[in-house]
């Protein structure tokens, strides 16, 4: 049975450009696009789950099928709460492929009617990484070309904990 519906499942730490575009094309692809923010218990994320979603709510403010949600626990099982049976996810790089195929194929071993469907990243998105903004930006480095205004905004908001993560990383080495 075919489904109209997409989760596109990520932390979103911050979103960046590269977000921007899988979540356009998306839903240019699905009648109906979550974007779905997790509450990863493995990270320490720089904004708040409730920070994440405003910026996440503000930049796709203009998709008309685009929703933007939380969840906890495991996306597949959160895929089926929504009605779906497909995730959408970004690849930029050969390591991505690796690391997501891997990940594609755990979910189906819990969720064999889930299906992931992979974009490739746009050729001058394909660098971009939430983690290279969150440290460029902490360094003081020019990252708004890469992230939405509201983002660069946020960013420099947090411009003290990001100081501090850069400090806590020096003395660990």
């Amino acid at each position: 049975m075919p489904t109209n519906i997409a989760v596109y499942p990520g932390t979103f730490d911050p979103v960046t450009n590269g977000h921007l575009d899988v979540i356009r094309r998306g839903a240019q692809l699905f009648g109906e696009l979550v974007v779905a923010c997790a509450v990863n218990i493995t990270k320490q994320p720089l904004f708040s789950l409730s920070e994440r979603l405003d910026l996440l709510k503000t930049v796709t403010r203009g998709l008309r099928n685009v929703r933007v949600e939380s969840f906890e626990g495991m996306v597949v099982d959160y895929v089926k709460r929504q009605g779906s049976r497909v995730i959408l996810r970004g690849i930029r790089t050969f390591s991505d492929f690796e690391a997501e195929v891997q990940m594609a194929l755990a979910n189906r071993t819990f969720a064999p009617e889930v299906e992931t469907v992979f974009v490739c990243a746009s050729l001058e998105e394909s660098f971009i990484s939430s983690r290279l903004i969150r440290e460029a930006a902490a360094l003081d480095g020019d990252v708004g070309r890469f992230v939405p205004p509201e983002v660069l905004e946020a960013l420099r908001g947090k411009k003290r904990a990001l100081h501090a993560q850069v400090g806590s990383h020096r003395k660990g080495k």
